[in-house]
């Protein structure tokens, strides 16, 4: 048997591999037409691309990067919750909505970019993040 708070956890994996494919779909291009040649690139690091790439075509790499961090901490709250079986109704609903947010978040800034329409839907997904971590912290304390 297992915790539905996985199942979230699980969609929220996938969106970020889609979003790496979209940012290597995006970015790739985009270095070709800057005359960035791949196999003569030596210690590099993905921000040296923002100096010579369109913003655009940095924009799913940031999403990507930002998909990295936070949701590291809904990874291991999600995962306390299903192991200490609190995993299930409530929890389980306030993790989809951290995923739709995230996912909400990722469109924005993969597409128009606005910086104030991201800050509100960070802050709201964040708020669901803390939710969860006061469910985990009541669960195993």
């Amino acid at each position: 048997m297992h915790s539905d708070i996985l199942r979230p956890m699980v969609v929220l994996i996938a969106w970020t591999l889609v979003m790496l494919g979209g940012a290597l779909a995006t970015r790739l291009p985009a270095m070709k037409a800057a005359g960035v040649d791949l196999r003569t690139l030596v210690g590099t690091k993905g921000s040296d691309a923002d100096r010579s790439l369109p913003p655009q075509a940095q924009w799913k790499v940031h999403n990507y990067n930002h998909l990295m961090e936070q949701p590291t901490l809904f990874y291991a709250v999600c995962t306390v919750l299903a192991l200490s079986g609190s995993g299930d109704g409530p929890n389980a609903w306030i993790a989809w909505a951290y995923v739709g947010l995230r996912i909400v978040h990722s469109l924005i800034q993969a597409t128009s970019n606005r910086v104030r329409d991201r800050f509100v839907v960070f802050v709201l997904s964040s708020l669901t993040l803390v939710a969860l971590t006061l469910h985990a912290a009541l669960a195993v304390f």
